[in-house]
Parts: C-alpha cells; structure tokens; sequence
C-alpha cells in the first residue's frame, strides 16, 4: 500500500540523514559538557559564560572546571579571564590550556593578534572549532563550560552534533527581539536532541545607585513568560549592574573579584541550579 510505501522511504530517509551525521565522541578527560547559548548577540553571554564557570569552581572546591570560547569572530574569554599568551603544546601536540582563577581556558584569541579581525568562510571556522575541541589537553575536567557564539547556525551544530552535551542553558534579556532569538535556540538544541536545563534572564533590572530605585529597562517578565511557554525553568536573575561588567573588562569577574555581591550570589545560584539539573556524571 502507499502508506507503507511512505512509511519505508522515511525510514531509508531517516538512516541515510543519520549516516551522514558525525558520531558523537567524548572530549578525553571532560566528564560533563554545559553549553551557553543565545540566540541573539549583545545580551551578556559571554560575562555569563565566565562567572558560571567561576562559580562552578567556587560552589564546589573539589570540582575542576574549564572554559572554551567557541566564538572564533569574536573571542572576548581572554580579556575577561585576564589571559594572553600562545598555549603550549604537549608532547603529544596538544594545546595546553591558558589558566587563571583556577580555571583552564581555550579560545581563538590565544591563536591570533588581540586586534586582528577573523575574516573566514565557514569551513575554516568549522575547522578551528574542531581543533579547540579535540586538540586541547584538558587534563581532568569534572565541568567544561562552552561559550557558544550567538545564533543558530554551523558553529552551535557542529559541536551539538559532535560531543555529548549534558545541557544547555539559554541566555536572554528580557526584551521582546532578545526572547525571540532565545527561543530558536532553545528549539534548536531540541532539535539536536541536547537537553535544556533552563533560561538565564540577564540584565533584568537596573537599580539607580544614587536613589535605590529600580527600572525594568528591558521589560520585566518576559524571560518568564517565554520559560512557561517552553515548559523550561528559570535559573536565575542577573541584574543590570555597572559593577558585573566593569570588573569583566579589567579582566575581574565580579564573582572572583566581589565574590559577597548580589550579582554574585546571583551566579553562584545559577551554578547550583545547573548542577541540580545535570544528569549524573558517569564515574
């Protein structure tokens, strides 16, 4: 019959895609791998993908923790890590990662000049990101915090499709052309069947610090409400503070460098949360 007929040809359709997909392998060394991702740029991702790795570290002292910055145009883990220098290669021509507050990082701006702009087609870039997986010595890494590029595009599949991830966690702010980005790229990773453990709602509101009054300057549940509409949770809130991002330029995170401030205690929540959500990491 035709029904069966059709039923046939997706199933050869099914395997054929599937074929042609790269086997997932574990990054050697990495017990877990969290993924941070938004759709959109200029919603804080990377300050977020710094002081979560940070406060991974500090929520648990017997945990190690690492930090690659998947961004091949625009690395910024280098000036927020407060890290220059080439890597190391060990004997076995693997990079060694760049170290600071505890944490081992890799990024594209280890392997470039600070000013120099990335003007690549897409294999190249597919190709550094290969090589910042695969190619590191990562040592023993209970966490590997991956901050993505924003978008949806060759760079999020690629590794979605080519290490096992044990979660995502979507960073937005709570403004409406944010949230719409956000929630391609919670679909996204459903797609690719990658488990999201939940939104991050950043600069979600600013306090005055002469009068103390708060300002919803992004609107004020939006990050909420797109939460419900996936049927995901909410981590946490970051505010909108001078402080989280002075202390990333100068290379400080505030979680490092404030470590008993609100926006702190904000990350420091958000890691446990992570943590809580995670499935158990094999032995």
């Amino acid at each position: 019959s035709s029904g069966s007929r059709d039923e046939a040809l997706r199933d050869r359709r099914a395997r054929l895609l599937s074929r042609g997909l790269p086997k997932q392998k574990p990054i050697e060394g990495v017990k877990q791998v969290v993924v941070l991702a938004s759709g959109k740029g200029g919603v804080g991702k990377s300050t977020t993908a710094v002081n979560i790795a940070l406060a991974l570290a500090a929520n648990d002292s017997t945990k190690e923790v690492g930090l690659l910055d998947a961004d091949v145009y625009g690395p910024s883990i280098p000036k927020m890590m407060n890290l220059k220098g080439n890597p190391e290669l060990t004997p076995k021509n693997l990079m060694r990662p760049l170290k600071n507050y505890g944490i081992a990082c890799m990024s594209m701006g280890f392997l470039i000049e600070e000013t120099a702009p990335v003007v690549w087609r897409g294999l190249m870039v597919m190709s550094a990101v290969e090589k910042l997986l695969r190619q590191v010595d990562w040592g023993q890494l209970d966490y590997l915090v991956i901050d993505m590029p924003p978008g949806t595009g060759d760079v999020q599949l690629s590794v979605s499709q080519n290490i096992p991830i044990a979660g995502a966690v979507i960073i937005s702010t709570p403004q409406d052309v944010a949230l719409l980005d956000a929630r391609k790229g919670a679909e996204m990773f459903r797609k690719v069947h990658v488990p999201v453990l939940g939104l991050v709602q950043n600069m979600s509101v600013f306090q005055c610090p002469k009068c103390k009054h708060e300002t919803h300057i992004f609107g004020a549940d939006g990050v909420k409400d797109l939460a419900k509409t996936l049927g995901l949770d909410i981590l946490g809130d970051i505010p909108l503070h001078v402080n989280i991002r002075e202390t990333c330029d100068s290379g400080q995170p505030v979680v490092i460098s404030q470590p008993q401030s609100d926006a702190a205690k904000a990350y420091l929540k958000i890691a446990m949360e992570i943590v809580r959500r995670l499935p158990v990491p094999p032995a």
